[in-house]
């Protein structure tokens, strides 16, 4: 649950990266917008964090939790890291800026 006390930077910790894929593109025509996300991180911390990094109103949240895929270096075997993705509806005529101009 989000605290009052909850910081802006523990927030901004919970999201690591937007998310630019093919679907991730087709779903911004909706306003819905693809992030990576801490896999600890709840639907309404991820809220909290996209509204007060980005200043725009938030109406929906839909997490995901992608199965680990197998990862191999020479004979060692092993696991990507765990990520949860999260989709996030935002409120009419709010954006996101992915690719400011520079």
């Amino acid at each position: 649950m989000v605290t009052e006390n909850s910081s802006l930077g523990q927030l901004a910790d919970l999201i690591r990266r937007p998310l630019v894929t093919e679907k991730a593109t087709l779903l911004l025509e909706n306003n819905q917008y693809t992030f990576e996300v801490s896999p600890r991180a709840t639907k309404p911390e991820i809220k909290a964090a996209i509204e007060e990094l980005f200043d725009v109103k938030v109406t929906g949240v839909s997490t995901a939790n992608p199965p680990r895929k197998k990862r191999r270096v020479g004979r060692f075997e092993g696991f990507r890291s765990s990520y949860k993705r999260a989709v996030v509806t935002l409120a009419e005529g709010d954006t996101i800026p992915l690719f400011p101009d520079l």
